[in-house]
Parts: C-alpha cells; structure tokens; sequence
C-alpha cells in the first residue's frame, strides 16, 4: 500500500499489464457494504481474475475477492458478490459501445483510496498473444540490462 498525492492504493493488477495491452482508463466508485470498506482499508482485496462488465446500463466489477472482516463475524459480506461501479452515464454508454463493437474487455487496474473514499480504475483491454508477452519480456530484460551496463561502467 502506497501513498501519493492523497491517493492510497490498495492493491495494484500487476498481472493485467502482462496479459493486456491496456488503452483508455476510468475511475470509478464503488458500491460496498461497511465490513467490505473495512477490509479494503486494510488492503484485503484480490483482482486476479476481476473484470468489469455491463448489466443493462450499470456497470459491475465481477470476480474481485474482498476478505470477509473478522470483526464483523455474522454481518459479513459475500468475498466475490458482484459489486456495482459507479460512473457518469456518458462514460458507461462510451464504454458500452467500446466493448460490443470492438471486442474490447474491461478490467480493474487497482482499487485505491481517494478522499476516504474507495475507488476502482478500470481499463479497456485487448488480449495480449503469445508473441507480444515475449516481445514485452525481451525488452524489459534488454533495457534491465543495459542499465547494469551502465550502472557498472560508471561504479
């Protein structure tokens, strides 16, 4: 959990950038019940397998896994209830037509704290193929090197 400028992230997606090519970013709300509030503060939340997706006109996050609160004991919350996302109806009507016309998927990038209040980022995705994970991996151990290069020939 880190903190900058007034955002406290809770948990980061580090898996979606390696399996999508990620495109357009949306903050969102969330709807949660208070024993859910209290375990994200506590950075229980896991998006391994969360995406996002539309019900009608509602936008839902499916799939994201928030600990049960053990204080809360009998008034807990289901870990993987779909929980609503809250958004301007223009941006879920973009986000609507992205998705049918263009394949598209929706996925949670990190859940974060901003003004007390819980966040999700959502991003429009495209599968990444076999090839590109390689290419992606390729080029971040060529740049890991070339630093070392250089960290060595300078020290």
């Amino acid at each position: 959990m880190s903190e900058q400028n007034g955002i406290k992230i809770l948990t980061n997606n580090r898996r979606a950038r390696h399996l999508y090519h990620l495109f357009d970013y949306l903050e969102t709300g969330m709807v949660l019940t208070g024993s859910e509030v209290k375990s994200a503060r506590a950075g229980k939340i896991q998006l391994a397998d969360a995406y996002g997706t539309l019900r009608g006109r509602e936008l839902w996050l499916v799939n994201a896994h928030i600990s049960p609160y053990g204080p809360a004991n009998r008034e807990n919350h289901d870990p993987v209830r779909p929980r609503k996302l809250l958004a301007h109806r223009r941006e879920i009507d973009r986000l609507g037509v992205k998705t049918r016309e263009k394949g598209l998927t929706l996925i949670p990038t990190r859940i974060y704290l901003k003004k007390g209040r819980v966040k999700c980022e959502l991003a429009l995705a495209k599968g990444k193929k076999l090839h590109d994970k390689r290419d992606a991996e390729r080029k971040r151990e060529s740049e890991k090197e070339a630093r070392s290069a250089i960290r060595g020939h300078l020290g």
